[in-house]
């Protein structure tokens, strides 16, 4: 049902209604707890419809072929380590993949043997459970401001600012000309353009969006997918161009573990820390590891 369906079976509803009873329903409409939880479900089965149509469009790990260096840089690391998308894949179907064979949460520490340890997974996006975290209980009220999604890739970020906040404009900035592609596309389908815009760009060459944002959202975006002199380039553009003071910066990981694998000096007049209350989400079902690497910032 689209939505000038729906308008016309609600004030055909409406029309139904008793007059003596009308006002009761309307009040309730307007003051139900009961309304907000529903409204609220409704956002996430938004976020649940998105990310099955691009799984449609997507490998299972989510990485294009042209993501080559990214893929190296996993196999590098200490430990086995693959690439699944929490807002494509939340750990019930994981679970469903595993045990059809077509995805591994183990790997074999010696061939031949039963001796087996867990694999490293990592996202490059947040779930659906972490971004309703990001907008009701990190982020404050972003009425009438902009936020900037520096390296949105499947658009995550912008899906759930659009369904969980009330910013009035959501930028995602991509490099990838197929993410750009998908991402409009999402925007098109579900009518968010009003809101959502997606620029496809070198951040290097937005100083000027940097300048205008009110929040800049920063997940795993350097790391895996860029040499480290390369992500000394974009840090120290991001930190000479996002001033905007009481802006805010919200980073997986903390900036600190970022900056100090290029051995980059995080300037002491740009930003400080601001808590963040991990324990509020319990009845979200976001993954408590995965909330402990999400810091928030305040420009100085």
């Amino acid at each position: 049902m689209n939505y000038g369906e729906a308008k016309l079976e609600l004030q055909q509803l409406l029309g139904r209604v008793s007059p003596a009873e009308l006002p009761k329903l309307l009040d309730w409409v307007r003051t139900s707890e009961e309304l907000d939880d529903l409204v609220t479900d409704n956002g996430k089965v938004i976020l649940q419809s998105i990310a099955d149509d691009l799984r449609a469009h997507l490998p299972l790990d989510a990485m294009l072929p042209s993501e080559a260096s990214a893929r190296a840089q996993m196999q590098r690391r200490p430990r086995p380590t693959v690439h699944v998308d929490a807002f494509l894949y939340d750990d019930e179907q994981v679970d469903s993949l595993c045990d059809g064979g077509k995805m591994s949460r183990s790997y074999c520490l010696r061939c031949g043997s039963n001796e087996t340890a867990p694999l490293d997974f990592i996202s490059h996006s947040f779930s659906v459970a972490e971004l309703r975290f990001l907008f009701q209980s990190v982020l404050p009220d972003l009425s009438g401001r902009t936020l900037v999604d520096v390296g949105s890739r499947l658009g995550a970020v912008l899906y759930g600012g659009y369904v969980y906040s009330s910013a009035s404009t959501l930028v995602g900035l991509e490099i990838s000309e197929e993410f750009v592609h998908l991402q409009r596309e999402v925007v098109n389908k579900y009518q968010m353009g009003a809101r959502v815009q997606v620029v496809h760009s070198d951040v290097c060459l937005q100083g000027a969006l940097l300048q205008e944002a009110h929040v800049l959202v920063m997940n795993n975006v350097f790391e895996y997918f860029l040499e480290p002199a390369e992500q000394v380039r974009c840090w120290r553009f991001i930190m000479e161009r996002f001033r905007r003071t009481g802006s805010l910066l919200l980073t997986v990981p903390s900036l600190q573990e970022s900056l100090a694998q290029v051995q980059e000096a995080l300037p002491p007049d740009w930003v400080e820390e601001l808590p963040v209350d991990h324990g509020v989400d319990t009845a979200h079902e976001a993954d408590a590891s995965a909330l402990k690497e999400i810091h928030l910032y305040r420009v100085l």
